[in-house]
């Protein structure tokens, strides 16, 4: 489960901006997540719970915005949605898309004390 690390990843960004800016305690954390990402979302609510215990997000709240997948169709020319990579475009059922958003992961803004 990648998700684990990626949430220990997390930890280690929250303490680093701790030491600089001087904050104690994280109150929430809100996480930007898209859909294209590959990131499981119960998983990651699961391993955010685990790897806070001791820590300076202990107890903290885990917010995750979801973020649609995106992509430009090259033959048709839009900007579509797409729920999953190698979608066909909705408008013009052509395969050729090129992602544009959703694939991201990234921490949107703490709460802090």
């Amino acid at each position: 489960m990648h998700e684990m690390s990626l949430c220990e990843s997390i930890i280690g960004i929250i303490e680093d901006e701790s030491r600089k800016q001087g904050f104690a305690r994280v109150t929430r954390v809100r996480l930007e997540i898209g859909a294209l990402s590959g990131v499981e979302l119960d998983a990651m609510r699961f391993g955010f719970d685990a790897v806070t215990r001791d820590t300076i997000a202990a107890g903290a709240e885990l917010d995750i915005v979801e973020l649609p997948g995106t992509a430009w169709c090259l033959p048709c020319g839009h900007e579509v949605v797409v729920a999953q990579r190698f979608d066909a475009c909705p408008d013009c059922g052509s395969y050729q898309l090129q992602v544009t958003g959703g694939d991201e992961m990234r921490i949107k803004d703490l709460e802090v004390e």
